[in-house]
């Protein structure tokens, strides 16, 4: 079954967005479309801009979805930055009936680090990967010598009596108005505990804070190289296209 051409979505805090993904060289073949992400952002509506997204693109085969929390054979386990009511829900199925399409719903950081092992900063690398999208909220993927461990929710270890990425994000940066230089060292303080429980080889940093990369890579002291996500913001949807492909060999 031959599958170049793949819609992938990526469901944020704050936008969903798609472009149909050329799977075999990593590239979007159109301009992204963005939806600012429904407010509360329930599975039904959520479903009805994916469904949007689909029309846009007057897409009529597979779709792959990255989604912000634990997913196990397309069911939601968790759903920190959106509504509770994801939880236990059969996302796949959800997804697939909204748009008339097959749908696979992967973890959204899970995605983004599959996109960057097969086409962008972590391509040939040898040892452990850590990816880590800056957001919203703190998405993290390991990497063991190319294969995934799904499903990482490092974002949520405790820092100072909260969730890390309450503390860490680029959305906490926005929140308590914080300059570069002093989310920074906050962020650092993150960065350096993963290390001490991972001893990653390298880190790349994904997400919408990727594209500031200079404004706070200088204050970051890990023992691992640290270096921005080659797809930058487009990891994500990428990632998501590679998985339903993936999927959908399985399924042929």
């Amino acid at each position: 079954m031959k599958l170049k051409k793949i819609l992938g979505i990526d469901i944020g805090g704050s936008g969903v967005k798609g472009a149909i993904v050329d799977t075999k060289k990593g590239v979007l073949l159109t301009e992204r479309f963005r939806i600012p992400t429904p407010q509360p952002a329930t599975p039904e509506a959520v479903a009805k801009v994916i469904t949007k997204i689909a029309n846009h693109f007057q897409w009529k085969g597979p779709i792959g979805v990255g989604f912000p929390g634990v997913i196990q054979q397309g069911i939601a386990r968790t759903a920190a930055n959106v509504d509770d009511s994801w939880i236990d829900k059969n996302l796949n199925k959800l997804f697939s009936k909204a748009t008339g399409c097959k749908v696979h719903v992967v973890n959204d950081a899970d995605a983004a680090g599959m996109a960057e092992v097969k086409f962008g900063a972590g391509k040939g690398v040898k040892g452990t990967i850590i990816l880590i999208t800056v957001g919203t909220g703190l998405g993290t993927v390991i990497f063991i010598n190319g294969k995934l461990v799904p499903n990482l929710e490092f974002g949520h270890l405790m820092l100072h009596g909260a969730d890390a990425e309450l503390y860490a994000s680029d959305a906490a940066r926005s929140k308590h108005d914080m300059d570069w230089d002093t989310w920074a060292g906050r962020f650092n303080e993150y960065l350096l505990r993963i290390e001490e429980l991972t001893w990653p080889d390298k880190i790349i940093i994904g997400g919408g804070a990727s594209k500031k990369g200079e404004k706070f890579f200088p204050f970051l002291t890990t023992k691992a190289p640290v270096v921005p996500a080659k797809l930058m913001n487009e990891a994500g949807i990428v990632g998501a296209a590679l998985v339903s492909k993936y999927y959908n060999k399985l399924e042929a």
